[in-house]
């Protein structure tokens, strides 16, 4: 988790794909003020995650308080049609089954960045990671059940969640997931490197999430992705250590100062994408 081609890129494929479990996606969105300073919100719960991953555990645990008291407050109906769930659907945040579409996205997305661009992962680092993530979710008060008991049986159960009929993305979350990819605040001389990130996290992503996207992914871009990935992979012996290595704190509090100079000049925060 502590490299960066995972820790910079990991929460916006996660985020992306949570965002198919339309009751979690519309629930949140009601209940918090996500659309106010949305980038905000996103940083903020990335150095909740990051507290649980790499601080003590009294930061850990104050992160864990702290989380659970808005969770607590997270619960409700959603109040619109989306896919197979109708107005009056229940949501809570504490809810396992809603839960699992934040652990399993990342965990996921952790696993499949580190094979991509920094190395595949053994069965047993596999399985580390992946009961690692089951017992932070558990942390966060999901149910250990509600998550297939093994790496390996997770990898099998996965993509048919993503092709299941519980799967809808709104047009709001579309757009959410958009500018997450391809329109996240950046000073004007880093926004050719987001707009990589952006391509990174697409090419990474299952076809069928691309779909529900309506992205367009090219034999072209097929190719330019998986010779980035290469070209990683390849060099990262040669990377110093503090490039390859280290901390996403910078990444978020760029992402924050950016979001506020935005606000200060009138700039929506997430912008309507008609791809």
């Amino acid at each position: 988790m502590r490299e960066r081609a995972v820790n910079l890129l990991y929460g916006q494929r996660a985020l992306v794909i949570g965002a198919l479990q339309p009751v979690a996606f519309i629930g949140t969105g009601q209940r918090s003020k996500a659309h106010a300073t949305p980038w905000k919100r996103l940083v903020h719960t990335a150095e909740m995650f990051d507290a649980v991953f790499f601080g003590s555990k009294q930061e850990a645990d104050r992160a864990l308080a702290f989380t659970r008291r808005l969770h607590e407050r997270v619960n409700g109906t959603i109040d619109v049609q989306a896919g197979p769930y109708g107005p009056s659907t229940p949501y809570d945040a504490l809810d396992s089954q809603l839960m699992l579409w934040v652990t399993a996205p990342l965990y996921d997305s952790a696993r499949v960045l580190h094979d991509t661009f920094v190395r595949p992962l053994d069965a047993e680092e596999d399985e580390a990671l992946y009961q690692d993530f089951c017992t932070w979710g558990e942390l966060f008060g999901m149910d250990r059940d509600v998550l297939p008991p093994t790496a390996t049986e997770f990898r099998a159960w996965w993509p048919e969640q993503l092709t299941g009929d519980g799967v809808h993305l709104t047009e709001e979350a579309r757009t959410v997931g958009l500018n997450i990819m391809l329109r996240m605040p950046s000073p004007r001389a880093l926004r050719p490197a987001m707009r990589t990130a952006g391509f990174l996290v697409q090419g990474s992503l299952p076809p069928v999430v691309r779909e529900h996207y309506r992205l367009r992914w090219s034999l072209a871009d097929e190719t330019a992705y998986r010779a980035t990935a290469r070209a990683a992979r390849l060099g990262r012996p040669v990377t110093p250590r503090r490039l390859r290595r280290g901390s996403s704190a910078e990444a978020y509090a760029l992402l924050r100062r950016s979001e506020r100079q935005d606000l200060r000049k009138g700039r929506a925060s997430f912008q309507g994408i008609g791809r």
